[in-house]
């Protein structure tokens, strides 16, 4: 007998089991929530199973606290295995929640964490947004083992509709191409914001999945594709200027120390050239680079070492695998009082010799150059997002 199983025995996930039926839809259900919510399981199986056009389907579902979206992405992918052309294009949708309908995202919005969570742990998913990242990462590639990439894309589909992520940038990191493109039908339907782009190494690949994202869709979703190789470093700046979509240029140590058969430090001598090229790519296409993870989540100061060091260097913002990661590396971002006391003397110069209808602008005998005004109304810029009070500092 043909048997489709979709699912993780795991805390608020479950799994299911399909497989044909002579006695119409038939329901078994095991649930450590089953004398509260067993009924409202039930319904929420044979709904789905509705919606997806199959009425003659056993469902063995064992349960461990499942939301209904969950839920409904776990019995479509195991309907989709079990009956792909039956279903054809029917989904088993859940409402779309008050806080996840899309909204427009800035292209320069501020990216200086992005939370990476698992594209098959829905857990993880539902309170991702109390740690207040910039973005949430809903990752259908690395974090997902290849037997669960399947059933993970229509959970991630679903977390898109129905999780309220709070003011998080909604970021989906699509698989390698070109599998990667198989992933989009699913997910630009829903409000997603960016998607991000693993192992990219040319520009193709980046016009790839622009072009598609065009043809199943007329909003503008972001790209920020990941540099992962030696070839993807060599091709940085064709990779950030290859679609007008591409918001971020990130990078990826691990692949990349792996590719050039080299050893990741905590130092990162191994990777400090292809970063930087990275980052001057970045910038000569305008768009934002962005620094790798730091893989070591019990380790705050090692982590705001790694920050230090990647805004040194000109990165906007730095991944995290841990959602205690967020609030550190927010700290690293933020400027320092004394750059904020400097700005602030640099603005007031700024203003004076334009009340007095003077191009130079000086501090005492110094002479302050225009890339040093701009550096400084960045800080001001930085300041007023962290709500410093500019007042203190004599403005």
């Amino acid at each position: 007998m043909q048997v489709a199983r979709a699912g993780r025995d795991a805390k608020e996930d479950l799994t299911v089991e399909l497989s044909p039926s002579t006695a119409g839809v038939e329901i078994e259900l095991e649930s450590s929530v089953a004398t509260f919510y067993g009924a409202r399981i039930r319904e929420v199986v044979g709904e789905a199973l509705e919606a997806l056009g199959l009425g003659a389907v056993k469902a063995t579902v064992s349960d461990r606290g499942a939301l209904d979206w969950v839920i409904q992405a776990r019995v479509e992918a195991a309907a989709r295995l079990l009956a792909p052309e039956a279903i054809g294009d029917r989904q088993a949708l859940p409402a779309m929640a008050a806080g996840a309908a899309a909204v427009e995202v800035p292209r320069d919005r501020m990216r200086r964490s992005r939370l990476y969570l698992p594209g098959d742990q829905p857990d993880l998913m539902i309170n991702a947004g109390l740690f207040k990242p910039d973005g949430v990462i809903l990752d259908l590639e690395d974090a997902v083992a290849p037997p669960q990439k399947f059933a993970a894309r229509y959970l991630v589909r679903n977390a898109l509709r129905a999780v309220d992520f709070g003011g998080a940038e909604r970021m989906v990191r699509i698989n390698q191409l070109p599998r990667g493109l198989e992933d989009l039908p699913e997910i630009v339907a829903q409000p997603v914001d960016t998607l991000l782009l693993p192992k990219a190494e040319r520009g193709g690949d980046v016009v790839a999945v622009a072009e598609r994202i065009r043809e199943l869709t007329d909003r503008t979703i972001w790209l920020m594709p990941i540099l992962e190789s030696a070839l993807g470093v060599e091709n940085a700046y064709a990779v950030a200027s290859a679609d007008r979509t591409v918001v971020a240029l990130a990078f990826g140590a691990e692949d990349f120390t792996r590719d050039i058969g080299a050893a990741r430090t905590d130092k990162g001598t191994e990777s400090f050239v292809a970063r930087s090229k990275l980052v001057l790519a970045a910038r000569a296409a305008g768009v934002q680079p962005i620094d790798t993870v730091y893989s070591d989540v019990a380790n705050e100061q090692g982590l705001l070492a790694s920050c230090r060091e990647a805004i040194a260097l000109g990165f906007d913002g730095k991944g995290c695998i841990h959602p205690r990661q967020v609030r550190t590396i927010h700290e690293a971002f933020c400027p320092s009082d004394r750059d904020v006391a400097y700005a602030v003397r640099v603005k007031r110069a700024m203003d004076q010799a334009e009340a007095r209808g003077d191009g130079v602008i000086s501090i005492g005998s110094k002479m302050v150059d225009p890339p040093v005004v701009a550096r400084a109304m960045r800080v001001l810029e930085l300041a007023r997002f962290y709500r410093i009070d500019l007042e203190r500092f004599g403005r």
